[in-house]
């Protein structure tokens, strides 16, 4: 009997290609060698009405700048997708106008068994595609890229961390930064002990673990503070403190 995968991703895009490399190496490669991972990439354009030139992109009604992807093959991939697995899944459109993609939400996508991807390209998608199909719209951040598929890969990469057996060490995710109350990450440091006059801390050479503990955790208070103070409360306390 076959072991069921513990998260499925459908990834919808215009450029299957793009996803080669990515599904072949790293620890993406063995968590699905390993069958906790599931990927699979759909070419849009095999739902297109044009089956010359499988386009499906036209100008936008109105006038402006650039092309849309069109609502029909859009829409008619998507139900396509989704009826090849008994678990319809979450639909995900990956777009710079979406809910900022922030760690709990990495945590609530994890829960999933299945997510489709849907990757956008030129100047996106006809809005019909939002209005019948009711996506969840996730953005990277305050910036536009080319398309959909770096998003992609992203959201797959954070979201596959988080299941278990994938890293060799279940803490790993744990430490991670804004993993744990919304904080960076420690600095960590390995051999040599001393490089160029810059030497390991002595606390972490001491073999105190407690001292260890509470020296990561000031740390990350302290590295929140001066990299990313939002993530902190009004009354936290400075850098400097």
């Amino acid at each position: 009997m076959a072991h069921r995968p513990s998260i499925r991703f459908d990834i919808i895009t215009l450029f299957p290609q793009i996803f080669s490399g990515f599904v072949s190496e790293s620890l993406l490669a063995k968590a699905i060698d390993r069958g906790l991972v599931e990927v699979v990439v759909h070419n849009l354009r095999d739902w297109s009405p044009d089956q010359r030139h499988h386009k499906v992109d036209a100008p936008p009604y109105g006038g402006g700048p650039g092309m849309l992807i069109q609502v029909e093959p859009t829409v008619e991939c998507v139900e396509a997708v989704r009826a090849m697995h008994e678990d319809p899944g979450e639909l995900i459109l990956l777009t710079p106008t979406g809910r900022r993609l922030r760690q709990p939400m990495v945590a609530d996508l994890a829960r999933s068994r299945r997510l489709i991807l849907l990757c956008g390209r030129y100047e996106g998608f006809d809005h019909r595609v939002v209005e019948i199909l009711q996506p969840r719209e996730i953005s990277l951040g305050d910036f536009v890229l080319n398309g959909g598929e770096v998003a992609a890969m992203a959201l797959v990469e954070a979201t596959m961390r988080l299941i278990p057996g994938v890293l060799g060490d279940a803490a790993s995710p744990i430490e991670d930064s804004f993993s744990d109350q919304d904080l960076l990450e420690f600095p960590q440091y390995t051999r040599p002990r001393e490089f160029r006059g810059h030497c390991v801390p002595e606390v972490l050479l001491s073999g105190n673990h407690q001292q260890i503990a509470a020296w990561r955790a000031a740390q990350r208070v302290a590295r929140t503070a001066a990299r990313r103070r939002d993530h902190l409360s009004p009354d936290a306390p400075s850098e400097a403190e």
